[in-house]
């Protein structure tokens, strides 16, 4: 006879950032419950767990990156990869959630089970000792997909011709060497995002040689402090609690409405950002071609350099930037389609991630596979369709977590709603007068070369996702009984009754 498997009230999918926030929430709002986090990797942080390329820092400010009820207390309003790390694993121990985390634990298929009112999930536990693994199963009474939406197993990189003459190294950032040695090293690092505006000023100046930004097309690059002497200044003086909501809504609130600016006048918002971009380049670099993107500011995300770092290192001139498109690699670099040829010991692709929905985990409705593209998104946390289960994506133009605590929050309420009304299922049922929309409105490559492959938005409200965090918090502050929202007590069937097979 086979064991029933294990069962928990509640099943997060992920210990990263946003798993560790939904732990917090459901904790706290419902302490006798049982629960667990599934991480497919060897610790928690996510992201700022895997990502160990030279200079990695979080791309937003703190005060609004870190949680609402852990305000960030650090030096560094632009935090680098160590500390977010701390950061994390300080606030999971505080609470006890590092207690419930499985490690090595990834999610392969959920099944909801009508019959049963509850999950059944299959998971691929690993034993990185032995280098095996087994299958097991857990059910839940509700899932919580808190992986984000990048897949952590390999990141983006074209198919360059040649590649295989090079002599040199080629590295993607999502997989660094923990050995790379670059020093005196001629680096290209190809492409213009985050990821590269942030290797390019660490390599130079922990010594390589010469790095070169070699980018097909200009991004928009905005200088921001690394420390905030403001924000000091209100944590020494004040008492803690006001002097976290007083920056973090400082933050919130310049954030938005940088963003509402580019929005309303994107002739201006360009304008503003060339003239701060020429304003700390050297005058040998032609801002027109290297920092003038086509598009207009917040099609793509803004990428954030802290103290100008980008911009010291092109003055010393111990960086460049090239804007040119690759022909093929060479044994000696890359050749360009100018004729150009950058030599190089090591080339850098940070040409992007790849976006895979919930982990690459299927969901199936009493067996049978969803398709993830018939769904729409309520609310951007629930599935039209899908019963107790919901998933955290935070904003694109904002910090993460800002989107994660509404999203917990509301959750938490649902989950409380459906505790005192003696209901225990809860399932989005779609609209069909609402029309199609794509899930992430975002021209980033890495987006549309995965949009199709998500659920769908809606053209309006609670099917379409909000960009702006004070619109959020009046929807997400809304009572959880919702005309779209379908509250539910099925009958169940006794399974103690059944026979194990």
């Amino acid at each position: 006879m086979s064991p029933q498997p294990e069962h928990v009230d509640h099943l997060i999918i992920g210990a990263g950032l946003s798993g560790i926030d939904m732990a917090y929430h459901l904790s706290k709002e419902f302490p006798q419950r049982t629960y667990a986090l599934l991480e497919m990797r060897g610790a928690i942080g996510g992201t700022w767990d895997l990502f160990r390329y030279p200079g990695v820092r979080s791309d937003s400010d703190m005060y609004t990156l870190g949680f609402r009820w852990k305000p960030w207390r650090g030096e560094k309003s632009i935090a680098d990869g160590a500390d977010i790390r701390s950061y994390l694993h300080e606030a999971a121990a505080e609470h006890g959630i590092d207690q419930h985390v499985r490690y090595h634990h990834k999610l392969l298929r959920a099944d909801w089970s009508s019959a049963d009112a509850r999950w059944t999930v299959t998971v691929e536990r690993a034993e990185p000792e032995s280098g095996t693994s087994e299958t097991i199963e857990l059910t839940s009474n509700f899932l919580f997909s808190t992986s984000g939406y990048y897949r952590y197993d390999q990141g983006f990189t074209p198919d360059f011709a040649g590649r295989e003459d090079f002599k040199g190294q080629v590295i993607h950032p999502q997989l660094w060497p923990e050995d790379l040695d670059y020093t005196a090293k001629r680096v290209v690092v190809i492409g213009s995002g985050a990821t590269a505006v942030t290797l390019v000023p660490a390599m130079a100046d922990s010594g390589a040689a010469h790095v070169t930004m070699l980018q097909r097309t200009p991004t928009y690059i905005i200088s921001q402090p690394g420390k905030d002497s403001m924000a000091k200044a209100m944590m020494e003086k004040l008492p803690p609690k006001i002097s976290s909501v007083l920056v973090r809504g400082r933050y919130i609130a310049q954030s938005t409405a940088f963003y509402e600016f580019c929005q309303a006048r994107p002739k201006a918002a360009r304008a503003y950002l060339r003239a701060m971009s020429k304003r700390q380049l050297p005058s040998d670099i032609d801002v027109d071609k290297h920092f003038k993107p086509p598009y207009d500011p917040w099609d793509q995300r803004l990428c954030l350099v802290p103290g100008g770092d980008l911009y010291r290192a092109l003055r010393r001139h111990d960086v460049d930037v090239v804007t040119d498109q690759i022909d093929r690699f060479t044994e000696k670099g890359i050749r360009l389609q100018s004729g150009q040829e950058l030599e190089a010991d090591i080339v850098v692709t940070a040409t992007g991630l790849n976006l895979v929905a919930f982990g690459g985990a299927e969901l199936a409705i009493d067996g049978e596979t969803v398709h993830l593209p018939d769904t729409m998104a309520y609310k951007g946390m629930m599935l039209s369709g899908i019963p107790n289960f919901a998933f955290i994506v935070g904003y694109t133009n904002a910090s993460w977590t800002l989107k994660a605590d509404l999203v917990c929050a509301y959750t938490a309420r649902m989950l409380r709603h459906m505790e005192t009304t003696g209901q225990t299922v809860v399932t989005p049922r779609r609209d069909d007068s609402v029309g199609e929309e794509p899930f992430l409105d975002f021209a980033a490559g890495y987006v549309l070369r995965a949009v199709d492959q998500f659920p769908k938005q809606g053209s309006s409200e609670p099917w379409r996702l909000k960009m702006n965090y004070f619109k959020d918090r009046k929807v997400f502050g809304a009572d959880p009984v919702d005309p779209a929202l379908e509250y539910s007590r099925p009958p169940v069937r006794d399974r103690a009754a059944e026979p194990v097979s």
